[in-house]
């Protein structure tokens, strides 16, 4: 077992060296390129500013570097080091019944785990982040929501571990399928109660009150057959002043919302474009897609998991004194992290996608690409987004298309587009031959 061992160390070894790889591809190339004004950016920003987004950048790279160099050697010496082998016999040794010691044993580690990155987020928050003028975050409201998300954290930890092992525990031959049941409706569930119950806890949600912005939703909601009411604005800016739109919830509880600091920034255009944008992720259906496929992938995942668990190749690989269902499933945890490693430009690859077809549709429903394009830069510049990130950095990491690259995709879109709509069925579009993905 012990060359096994070593063999899966070289492999974890391999894929953080290839990550801090990325990393150096990635600054190297934004100090060969980040200095030079892009075409589209003539007129938008000038070389102070570009300046301010490489520092900004390399900053973030580096403080991720030191953030996950300590993670990772956190996590070696827990695993290789012998601290799991001690910790899973002292939760053997407390003899507590089997839900009782699953709970003692994953909810230290959760709470460990956030008390060490506790140091990292208030660094980042206090210090890069106000630094480069985007934090509005103080202290009192920093603990505030540590303690909200503290409380939420615990309690949907218990109820998942305990349902998890109880199932695990009834049902020893079929758990796997159960668990996959259970975390799906779980899934759903969330979706369901976090527009409405979790995301107003930190934030205040309120219906946009820009008039003009106003009417222009009522035209866009019409075109698409989606009620306004479903539009907010949230009051971002009390803890940040980046800008961001995003889509959240299914069914009856769809919403977007707009962050306050974007909707301040831009013109009615822009800020149209940018929510344009969220509705075609939400008519094209993209969160549904993501979840079958996800769920598919979880399914299988929960099976091989099944196996892996049953015997004791995990502990015996791994040197541990005492076989525990939990010990193993941490186990089957760092395992499955490398096994999943490659699969990361595949997912970040249909997120791209998704992201060109929101793009896309924006254009066509707004009928007004610069509205778009004002708004990418826009949201760039507020952003101090990497205008040039190293392309292979970008395919494993990037979850939407660099912004010069959407762009430049935009200008090859015409310049006026039709919305022919379906007589007897208003919610129905056809939409214009699409032009083949550049990726």
């Amino acid at each position: 077992m012990g060359m096994y061992l070593v063999i899966i160390f070289i492999l974890y070894l391999f894929v953080l060296l290839f990550t801090y790889w990325l990393k150096y591809l990635n600054l190297s190339h934004l100090k060969r390129f980040g200095s030079a004004i892009p075409p589209e950016f003539e007129g938008q920003i000038d070389q102070t500013l570009l300046n301010k987004v490489s520092a900004y950048t390399v900053e973030n790279i580096r403080f991720g570097f030191t953030s996950s160099i300590f993670n990772n050697a956190i996590l070696l010496i827990f695993l290789f080091g012998g601290l799991l082998n001690a910790y899973n016999s002292w939760i053997i040794a407390l003899n507590l019944p089997f839900i009782p010691s699953g709970l003692i044993f994953f909810m230290l580690l959760i709470y460990a785990d956030t008390i060490l990155e506790i140091p990292f987020s208030l660094y980042h928050t206090f210090v890069i982040e106000k630094k480069y003028g985007f934090s509005t975050m103080t202290i009192k409201l920093w603990i505030t929501d540590f303690a909200k998300s503290m409380f939420i954290s615990t309690l949907f930890s218990v109820l998942i571990i305990s349902i998890g092992l109880w199932l695990v525990q009834q049902s020893p031959d079929l758990w796997w399928f159960w668990v996959w049941c259970f975390f799906f409706a779980y899934s759903i569930f969330i979706i369901y109660i976090s527009p409405y119950v979790i995301e107003p806890l930190f934030n205040k949600f309120t219906p946009i009150d820009n008039k003009a912005l106003e009417d222009g939703i009522n035209n866009l909601m019409q075109k698409v057959g989606i009620k306004a009411s479903r539009i907010f604005k949230m009051d971002a800016s009390k803890r940040t002043k980046h800008t961001n739109a995003y889509f959240t919830g299914i069914g009856r509880v769809k919403r977007i919302v707009l962050y306050d600091t974007l909707v301040d920034k831009m013109n009615s255009d822009e800020a149209l474009s940018v929510l344009a944008h969220e509705i075609g992720h939400w008519k094209k259906k993209h969160i549904l897609k993501y979840m079958i496929v996800t769920e598919i992938i979880a399914l299988i995942a929960s099976y091989i998991a099944f196996k892996m668990l049953q015997g004791e190749l995990l502990i015996n690989l791994f040197n541990i004194k005492e076989g525990s269902f939990f010990a193993k499933a941490i186990l089957l945890g760092f395992l499955g992290s490398i096994a999943a490693f490659p699969f990361t430009p595949l997912f970040n690859y249909f997120s791209r996608k998704y992201e060109i077809e929101a793009d896309r549709f924006a254009c066509e429903l707004t009928e007004k690409k610069e509205g778009m394009i004002n708004a990418l830069v826009k949201l760039s510049k507020d952003n101090l987004s990497n205008l040039r990130p190293h392309p292979l950095y970008a395919a494993f990491y990037y979850s939407h298309p660099p912004v010069l690259k959407r762009i430049r995709l935009i200008n090859f879109y015409p310049n006026q587009h039709s919305l022919t709509y379906i007589e007897g069925a208003p919610r129905m579009f056809l939409l214009p031959h699409r032009l083949q993905y550049i990726l």
